[in-house]
């Protein structure tokens, strides 16, 4: 694939310069010229992965993600029961089929079957220089925090072995700071999407999404806050029947949220682990005893994923999005053989019942961007909530 040109020599808006990364990925610019370097990427698979320790490092962290698209997965499946979740088959058929051989590490978190056997079997059978799992744990309690916490700094000792170099409190507060202005940016980005009428959609936010785990922070940063300005001085916004919050399993794919838009709606808000709860927490460094015992912190107490107990907690944070966002609905896309997500929704249908928040649960491959049969569902929904409105 061709590399990124300079944007200054192309002319290209902010927006379409994160669609060019997403477009040659995984022959990006940055990432080839990491490599030319002669340093060192990382692939990471969970968003309990502390980025900022792997930053510090000198490491690149990139986000390893499956097909856009909803793609026959003969390789995934050969290697993978289909039992599986589809995200998984996905990401491992890009790395037999050498899509992810830039990588020189791979890092994870023990949060759900469908990940670990894919560590598994991708460490056996693409054996990359460098792999490492965390064990996350399921509660917020102060021993959960304190195993967490060895867990990272477990993680921070087997990198300084990797790359021989010791990793700097002074290292670490850089890569918090990049990192934190990073959620910084993508907060003022989806403080946007909550108007009237809001000045980027749904789909061109996860477009966005994409283009920040495939590049360099410094620069992302420095392309977020020019799309930031680029959105300000729009003089319209997107006009909408409905206003919708999607949440649920892993997505990465924008033409799914566009499926969704093309019905005359607008995705206001999501909870995704590829969108707001990648970065909706900082890092607080205040009270903590050292920069690494504040990152374990935040990635612990970050937004939950379905995984996590209580699930009140989430839950909560899911009804505050949709009531600051003012949605008339929430869409929930469920991969099959999620188990997480799957047996979260009958808890979550109850709550969102007793805060009469309409929502629309789907069953969907990873990758789809949405048959016929989901379109009419989302029709009939969106039609409801519409209803409800006068």
């Amino acid at each position: 694939m061709k590399e990124i040109p300079d944007k200054n020599l192309t002319g290209l808006s902010a927006l379409d310069y994160f669609r060019e990364i997403n477009r040659t990925f995984p022959k990006t610019r940055a990432i080839q010229e990491h490599k030319a370097a002669g340093k060192k990427v990382f692939g990471w698979l969970c968003t309990y992965v502390p980025e900022e320790v792997i930053l510090a490092a000198g490491i690149l962290p990139v986000r390893i993600t499956g097909y856009t698209q909803e793609t026959e997965l003969e390789d995934g499946n050969a290697y993978l029961y289909i039992n599986n979740c589809s995200f998984s088959r996905s990401c491992l058929q890009m790395g037999l089929r050498k899509e992810y051989d830039f990588l020189d590490g791979v890092v994870g978190g023990s949060t759900c079957d469908g990940a670990r056997r894919l560590f598994d079997v991708w460490r056996f059978y693409l054996n990359p220089e460098f792999f490492h799992v965390l064990t996350v744990p399921r509660k917020f309690h102060e021993r959960a925090h304190e195993l967490y916490y060895h867990q990272v700094e477990g993680f921070k000792k087997h990198l300084e072995e990797y790359t021989g170099k010791a990793i700097t409190d002074e290292s670490l507060l850089k890569s918090i700071e990049v990192m934190n202005q990073q959620r910084k940016l993508l907060k003022e980005l989806y403080e946007l999407r909550k108007l009237d009428e809001p000045l980027i959609t749904g789909a061109e936010t996860m477009e966005v999404l994409n283009g920040t785990f495939r590049m360099h922070k410094e620069e992302c940063n420095s392309y977020l806050a020019e799309l930031i300005n680029e959105l300000r001085k729009k003089n319209q916004g997107h006009k909408a029947r409905a206003r919708i919050m999607l949440i649920g399993s892993v997505l990465n794919n924008p033409e799914f949220l566009k499926g969704i838009e093309d019905l005359d709606t607008i995705i206001v808000t999501d909870e995704l682990c590829t969108s707001t709860r990648y970065w909706s927490e900082p890092v607080v460094l205040e009270g903590a005893k050292n920069p690494l015992e504040a990152i374990s912190r935040r990635y612990l107490n970050n937004f939950p994923c379905a995984r996590m107990f209580p699930s009140n907690e989430r839950f909560d944070r899911i009804i505050q999005l949709a009531r600051e966002a003012r949605a008339d609905g929430i869409i929930s896309e469920t991969i099959r053989y999620c188990v997480p997500y799957a047996h979260d929704i009958p808890l979550l249908s109850e709550r969102l019942k007793h805060e009469d928040i309409p929502l629309l649960t789907l069953d969907v491959e990873y990758g789809t961007s949405g048959s016929g049969q989901i379109r009419t569902r989302v029709q009939a929904f969106i039609e409801m909530v519409e209803a409800r409105k006068k």
